[in-house]
């Protein structure tokens, strides 16, 4: 028998003609820039920085330089100042420097053999009642028998132990929502990377964030609760006052992450943050940081983005931010709840970042390789969702509409807001909770079981939302059950639960549900039960759960020596009928991912006719708009300014 089992597809008449989107011919439905249209390559620097150095812009650049192996820093630092050029910051954990220099002297830098890549130092954004609609509430009391059968042991799952990084605009430490029994505060650090010296949040994005994560409740008097309301929270300031921020600062806060996620208890760290995916994950430097923290233990939960519509409120694919477009991390979009405790009327929200990825790699040739990877991997709520609101911020100020409740004093105020920034601090809450619950588990062992138990919601694409809706109660259920004993030397096909795997659904306010029963990996998906009841190698440190499967240009085959016999592929992105992952009507084909990443010159999507309305394919065509054939091309040049995820 083949080790390969392919869903069933179901193949859909092309009933439109291709005349209809010759005109869109050479724009880019995915935000990038047509074949040919790139200036002649230069293979260790991104296409933006290159623009700026080819085309005669005076004066200096900041740019971030990955190193190919460590060297002395002397070496680089005589060789910058001999350039007329200066080095801003340090990155030793990851192998990089901050570097101001000439524009004229940057491709002297990047020709030499011990420079990997050199990136512009890029500007950075940030990007109803969670703790029932995501199922937290469901599993805060756990009971359990003892050894002996005579008596019962409640626990509480509340994040207690667990330290998580917010990476953000700072936080009001002195919030209610913030403060454990005895009134103290429970943010265990705070350092300030943007250069303003501070550690409060004046911009009001990283208290809200924080809260929906970590909140207590205290602020609202119980109303409204984070995921994991017990947790460590580790303050990290890379947006300033305005909420924006540079690679470089990020990457100084991903690296004191590096040097000190023991001694805080840092397991998970989030990113409700970006920038636009220039470069591809495997030159993006704020990408690589990601993988190196995600090696070493740490799980990173990254914001999607909120470019989901152009300015005509039509459909726009390919928009998901870096370092939502690392493979390793868990990406996250927005579901609209609509206010409600339950499930059945969820939906995503119009505004999230849809995928692929279309970060990329330009060869000698000037051709464009693009990474086209599947994302997001979930979604969560992210819809005018209630958390903290800093003292005195900005966000406020300038929109008191947003404001919960103005007649709370400051240090209890709440506020409203929306996007994938929301959506993320309830994921990272949610791997707070499973590590609480089975402190054993590996990054990817945390992104899979969150995939594996998400809900899949009707009438929503892959490219939209993943695997499907963040499911606290199933996944924290599944973890529990996960083996503490899994190595680097456990077989691929051993148990992975101690018990018999529980039941493929869920019960979260009221509604019952059917679990994805899948998992994304990169290009294509995964089904079927052995991927939680038998382990799989990728499951362990240093693989990508992408691992799993070998991709030819225009093929997917399971990789035997990762994945088990069982696991089944699907060859087709979907569009969901609300039960298991590989169930609904095809959307787009996942060969169409692989290859070199062109698609017409890189212009649009051509199959047997073409994409359009709200997910209904026909053929394998163009991926835009809602009703309309019209596709966008979003270029960016690094000096942009970029807005909140």
């Amino acid at each position: 028998m083949s080790r390969v089992k392919v869903f069933k597809l179901y193949q859909l008449r092309a009933c439109l003609a291709l005349t209809l989107f010759t005109a869109s011919a050479g724009a880019n439905a995915f935000g990038g820039a047509a074949r040919g249209q790139s200036l002649q390559p230069a293979p260790k620097m991104s296409a933006d920085l290159l623009e700026r150095v080819r085309g005669g812009q005076a004066g200096g650049v900041n740019v971030i330089v990955q190193l190919a192996t460590p060297q002395q820093p002397s070496l680089l630092e005589s060789l910058v100042g001999a350039l007329g050029g200066r080095i801003t910051r340090r990155f030793s954990l990851l192998n990089a420097r901050a570097v101001s220099l000439p524009a004229s002297a940057v491709e002297s830098l990047a020709a030499r053999p011990d420079v990997r890549y050199v990136s512009v130092d890029r500007p950075v954004g940030a990007t109803g009642h969670v703790e029932t609609t995501t199922g937290a509430a469901a599993v805060r009391t756990q009971t359990a028998v003892s050894l002996l059968g005579l008596s019962l042991v409640q626990t509480t799952l509340d994040g207690s132990g667990i330290g998580i990084a917010v990476v953000d605009s700072g936080l009001d430490a002195g919030h209610a929502d913030f403060r454990d029994g005895l009134g103290l505060s429970r943010v265990s650090y705070s350092q300030d990377f943007t250069g303003e010296g501070r550690t409060d949040d004046p911009y009001g994005h990283g208290t809200h964030v924080a809260s929906l994560a970590a909140g207590n409740g205290r602020g609202s008097g119980g109303n409204y609760v984070g995921v994991a309301e017990k947790a460590k929270l580790i303050n990290l300031r890379v947006l300033n006052s305005q909420g924006t921020g540079t690679v470089s600062s990020l990457l100084a806060a991903l690296e004191w992450v590096a040097a000190n996620r023991a001694a805080y208890g840092v397991r998970v760290v989030n990113l409700s943050l970006g920038t636009p995916a220039v470069d591809s994950y495997a030159n993006d430097p704020v990408c690589q940081a990601v993988r190196r923290l995600v090696n070493a233990g740490v799980v990173v939960v990254a914001a999607a983005g909120n470019s989901g519509k152009d300015s005509q409120g039509q459909k726009v694919y390919g928009q998901i931010h870096s370092p939502g477009s690392e493979p390793s991390a868990i990406t996250v979009g927005a579901s609209n709840s609509y206010g409600t405790d339950g499930r059945s009327d969820d939906g995503v929200t119009s505004f999230t970042s849809r995928g692929p990825t279309r970060g990329y790699r330009t060869d000698a040739e000037g051709v464009r390789h693009y990474d086209n990877l599947l994302k997001p991997d979930l979604v969560a709520p992210g819809n005018r969702l209630v958390g903290a609101a800093a003292r005195n911020n900005k966000l406020l100020a300038q929109h008191p509409e947003l404001n919960q409740d103005a007649s709370q004093p400051a240090d209890k105020r709440m506020m409203y807001l929306s996007g994938s920034s929301m959506a993320t601090p309830l994921v990272a809450g949610a791997a707070a909770l499973l590590l609480q619950a089975n402190p054993s588990l590996t990054p990817n062992l945390v992104k899979a079981l969150l995939m594996l138990t998400a809900q899949p919601l009707a009438g929503v694409n892959t490219f939209e939302q993943g695997a499907g809706q963040l499911n606290v109660e199933g996944a924290v259920r599944l973890a529990r059950l996960v083996r503490s004993d899994l190595t680097s030397l456990t077989q691929p096909g051993s148990p992975l639960l101690t018990a018999a795997a529980p039941p493929a659904y869920s019960t979260v306010a009221g509604q019952t549900f059917n679990w994805s029963q899948g998992i994304i990996l990169n290009r294509t998906f995964a089904g079927g039960p052995e991927l939680y009841t038998k382990y799989q190698a990728v499951y362990g440190r240093g693989f990508l759960l992408g691992d799993g499967v070998t991709e030819g240009e225009s093929s997917q085959v399971l990789n035997g020596a990762m994945m088990t016999d069982a696991v089944v592929l699907g060859a087709n992105v979907l569009v969901s009928d609300g039960t298991a992952l590989w169930e609904g009507t095809p959307f787009f084909s996942t060969g169409l991912l692989l290859g070199n990443g062109i698609f017409v010159g890189d212009g649009i999507l051509v199959g047997d006719g073409i994409l359009v309305g709200d997910g209904i394919l026909v053929g394998d065509g163009i991926l835009v708009g809602d009703t309309t054939v019209q596709a966008q091309s979003v270029p960016f040049r690094g000096d942009e300014t970029i807005s909140m995820r």
